[in-house]
């Protein structure tokens, strides 16, 4: 069988799905939370691994459906993201309804749920750039309704559909092996780390109490110490705001702002915002319970809600950066960090100067540095190659769905 021809195979996608938009029951009413009714939010897509959505973060009650005047779509509709990302895309596995950042698209007779779940993913870049919006790009109904997309007949549909589940199926195995190599990787730096950081790099040196229990047993020669005779806090402002800015997180420490080329959230006047040197120690007040904390790099400024600390000398930069890093050490900042709530805590300065930290010799100290160093230096081309792997079956993955969906595999060519 030939190709379809894509020039008189499409329609408007008003033609093939009835689009509405979410809605969102009164948070404060218990009543309409906590129910049987799925609730999907361009959060619970981002975490999906598959093409369907079977269950939401949170759901709601009839009561609470009943309120907003919200759409339940049926069993197998779309539900697509239009903010937040735009253009997120799975199938409802039941009756479902959205939030305010979300359509849903309930299938018109001849539509088959399965092929429109990939020509859509096709057309993501398309609904992207269809976005508008100052604070947040998002996509209209209108818009959305008025995008061309292919539509070869039923039959077609369904074979297409059934080639792209099987064929991505494969690339999605091959990912996912390539990906729990990566994680492993990171496990074992991450163990690496934890170990040399609170154990030093002798196996069989003589061993003493630290006294802490997040440190548990330490090499008899090294020394314990408060936060408070180890650092001291630097708060010195900018003038004018014109120093780099740099931001810290959980995954990649203390960087500049922008080699992340995000500039959402940025305030226009950075007169005011702290000053931080080379070797410095920044902490993210807010987030530090998740390890948002590291060793700046180099001179800049960051946010005045950070906490800036100048090293007295005891610890190495290069140490305290791998001290940062690991799971002991951030397991103690969370219980230091103070809060109402688990995702609200704080780690202001008397609580981190009052937190016990282990003091190797410099010379232990600049050893276990190296050695990390060393260890990570032999496995970053095994990282660089399967992160390589992944970037190229992605690309693949994307190329087959957009070959199949716009008619450039014949059906032949599918098996079909």
């Amino acid at each position: 069988m030939p190709k379809f021809s894509i020039a008189s195979a499409e329609r408007r996608l008003r033609y093939l799905f009835d689009v509405k938009t979410g809605s969102t029951p009164a948070s404060g009413i218990k009543e309409y939370w906590d129910g049987h009714i799925n609730w999907v939010t361009p959060e619970d897509l981002g975490k999906l691994s598959g093409h369907y959505v079977r269950e939401t973060r949170r759901r709601i009650t009839q009561e609470g459906y009943e309120s907003c005047g919200v759409t339940l779509a049926k069993e197998k509709s779309i539900v697509l993201s239009k903010r937040a990302p735009i253009g997120q895309v799975a199938i409802l596995a039941e009756a479902s309804t959205c939030n305010q950042g979300c359509f849903l698209l309930s299938p018109f007779q001849g539509v088959n749920e399965r092929f429109y779940y990939y020509a859509l993913i096709h057309l993501r870049s398309i609904l992207e750039a269809m976005g508008r919006g100052s604070t947040f790009m998002e996509l209209s109904a209108d818009d959305l309704r008025s995008v061309s997309i292919p539509f070869p007949d039923e039959k077609e549909q369904q074979s297409i559909a059934d080639y792209l589940d099987r064929e991505t199926a494969r690339i999605d195995s091959l990912i996912a092996e390539k990906e729990r190599m990566l994680a492993l990787l990171e496990e074992k730096r991450s163990a690496l780390i934890s170990r040399l950081v609170t154990r030093g790099l002798n196996p069989d040196t003589a061993l003493k109490p630290s006294g802490q229990e997040w440190l548990g047993d330490i090499p008899a020669h090294w020394d314990i110490d408060r936060a408070k005779n180890l650092f001291a806090v630097r708060d010195e402002r900018s003038e004018d705001g014109s120093e780099e800015l740099l931001t810290v997180s959980h995954i990649t420490g203390l960087t500049s702002r922008a080699e992340k080329d995000v500039y959402m959230f940025e305030a226009d006047d950075k007169s005011g915002y702290k000053r931080c040197l080379p070797g410095d120690l920044v902490i993210n007040t807010l987030w530090a319970w998740m390890g948002a904390m590291g060793i700046s790099p180099l001179a800049g400024i960051v946010s005045p809600d950070y906490h800036v600390y100048t090293a007295k000398g005891e610890l190495l930069p290069e140490y305290m950066e791998l001290l940062c890093r690991s799971r002991p050490f951030v397991a103690e900042v969370n219980r230091w960090s103070k809060g109402v709530w688990s995702s609200r805590l704080r780690l202001y300065p008397e609580n981190f100067f009052e937190m016990r930290l282990p003091v190797p010799p410099h010379r232990e100290q600049a050893a276990i540095v190296e050695a990390i160093k060393s260890d990570q230096n032999k496995a970053a081309a095994l990282r660089t190659s399967l992160e390589q792997s992944i970037k190229l079956a992605k690309e693949r993955r994307a190329a087959l769905i957009t070959a199949a969906v716009t008619g450039q595999i014949s059906l032949k060519e599918m098996g079909a």
